[in-house]
């Protein structure tokens, strides 16, 4: 019996397919059953084929991928892993791909494959193997509604607040998260308390995700910069490629981005953020773990919780893969599981405890 993970490449270049097919071959457990240079011959090889895994190229000729994402989620949903660049333009269409249906993404090497090849091939074939266990739901479309800067629905922290913070709500996520976490703080107020955010997401993509969330939210949303305020109705998503860790200066949290080795393969992982939430922010805090392949932020959860803070697994009918969540449970750190949009009224009354 073949219990492969089944591949389908779509990509308009042959040095993209040649190098792609290469590196999924070195796993035993993932076969590429096929190529396609563009959306129409996909097409016909999602009909003929039926793979597990989609990889689709965001640019190509006669049909761009998020047209042909689009049909696909409505007509034929399966999990999608997108292969983009990384320019601005490329990390907006990513994004937008995340938001059709997409599990999640890589970018194309900028860096000579053969000292490279190893660390490119194991990033790729995590993410298939993790698209593969994906849960994927038939996506309508939807437009974001914008919130300006100066709209009612954001009223500015009063200066009492400003002073000091004494709740902090610590944030991790990595497969399905971005648009788990935009669900999560679309939902909070102005005076929610701080919140400090890691999504696994390479550099600059997250300053994208950063002003993209910043948009849709009543809470402000910024990628942190190291020594950034924590403050109640802001959000900082920790930088890709940097660790971010919290710190506490009397009365007041801050941030310290950093560079260090990967934590669980991760930088920045959530780990690194919610031991040290737990070290310097413990029964003030909350944590919250989501959707996500793996185990980072599983033994962090339950540092938090043994130094007194209040924590929430998303439950896994809600996530998109249940890695994550699935490990802070096991391990006895979750004091609640719950269903992704049960999580921002539960954190905010523990937050209010």
């Amino acid at each position: 019996m073949n219990n492969k993970i089944r591949v389908l490449i779509v990509d308009d270049s042959a040095l993209m397919r040649k190098m792609l097919t290469v590196l999924l071959g070195r796993d035993p457990q993932i076969e590429v059953i096929g190529a396609a240079a563009d959306p129409f011959f996909a097409r016909d090889k999602i009909k003929a084929l039926n793979p597990d895994v989609l990889t689709l190229d965001v640019e190509m000729p006669r049909m761009d991928g998020l047209t042909f994402l689009e049909k696909l989620m409505r007509g034929h949903p399966m999990p999608v892993v997108m292969v983009s660049s990384l320019t601005e333009a490329g990390c907006e269409t990513t994004l937008r791909a995340l938001e059709l249906g997409a599990v999640d993404f890589i970018t194309k090497p900028q860096v000579d494959l053969r000292e490279h090849m190893d660390e490119i091939a194991e990033e790729i074939i995590g993410k298939v193997r993790a698209a593969s266990l994906a849960r994927v739901v038939r996506r309508e479309r939807r437009e974001p509604v914008l919130v300006g800067a100066g709209a009612a629905t954001r009223s500015p922290a009063h200066g009492a607040m400003i002073r000091t913070t004494d709740r902090v709500i610590a944030v991790g996520a990595s497969t399905g998260g971005t648009e788990a976490l935009k669900d999560f703080l679309t939902m909070l107020p102005a005076n929610a308390p701080g919140i400090v955010i890691v999504q696994h997401m390479p550099e600059k993509f997250t300053k994208s995700f950063a002003e993209r969330c910043d948009q849709l939210c009543t809470v402000r949303v910024k990628e942190a910069a190291d020594g950034d305020r924590v403050l109640p109705g802001h959000a900082l998503i920790a930088p890709g490629n940097y660790h971010m860790a919290l710190r506490r200066n009397g009365a007041q949290y801050f941030v310290n981005v950093y560079s260090g080795p990967p934590v669980n393969r991760h930088r920045p992982s959530v780990d690194v953020l919610f031991e040290s939430a737990a070290e310097c922010a413990g029964r003030n805090a909350v944590g919250v773990i989501m959707t996500g392949m793996g185990a980072d932020g599983a033994k962090g959860l339950l540092r938090m919780k043994q130094a007194g803070a209040r924590t929430i697994a998303q439950d896994e009918a809600s996530c998109v893969v249940f890695g994550m969540p699935k490990e802070a449970i096991a391990l006895g750190a979750a004091d609640h599981i719950l269903p992704l949009p049960m999580i921002p009224y539960k954190t905010l009354e523990l937050a209010a405890e």
